[in-house]
């Protein structure tokens, strides 16, 4: 069993930032890649971004490409999500989700097997 927790959600003004971390640990814990994917009141979940564990391919969503950054480190089977000029409609819970293996598109939900349990993100204008 992998277990996957989120950690640094909060509240923070328009224009901030934030950097999300998500640490992976369970028996043996390997994974093709890691990605973010966000949860806005009343609205389906969304891809945000997502970094394959080796060789570290980037994707990102277009509401949050150029202002923000994933990122990896495999010794500590963490990931993390930077996100810079933060705007009211990016208030959401921030899932994070490990796929074992590629099968199709990393923006989608169904291609990862692993989920934490999110972590709320507001922010105020």
């Amino acid at each position: 069993q992998v277990q996957l927790v989120e950690s640094g959600g909060g509240l923070v003004q328009a224009g901030g930032s934030l950097r999300l971390s998500c640490t992976a640990s369970g028996r043996t814990f390997s994974s093709y890649a890691m990605g973010w994917f966000r949860q806005a009141p009343g609205k389906e979940r969304e891809f945000v971004a997502a970094i394959t564990w080796i060789g570290g391919r980037l994707y990102y969503a277009d509401s949050v490409k150029g202002r923000s950054t994933i990122s990896r480190d495999i010794a500590k089977n963490t990931v993390y999500l930077q996100i810079n000029s933060l705007k009211p409609e990016d208030t959401a819970v921030y899932y994070c989700a490990a796929a074992r293996t590629y099968s199709g598109s990393l923006f989608l939900e169904r291609e990862y097997d692993y989920w934490g349990q999110g972590t709320q993100v507001t922010v105020s204008s």
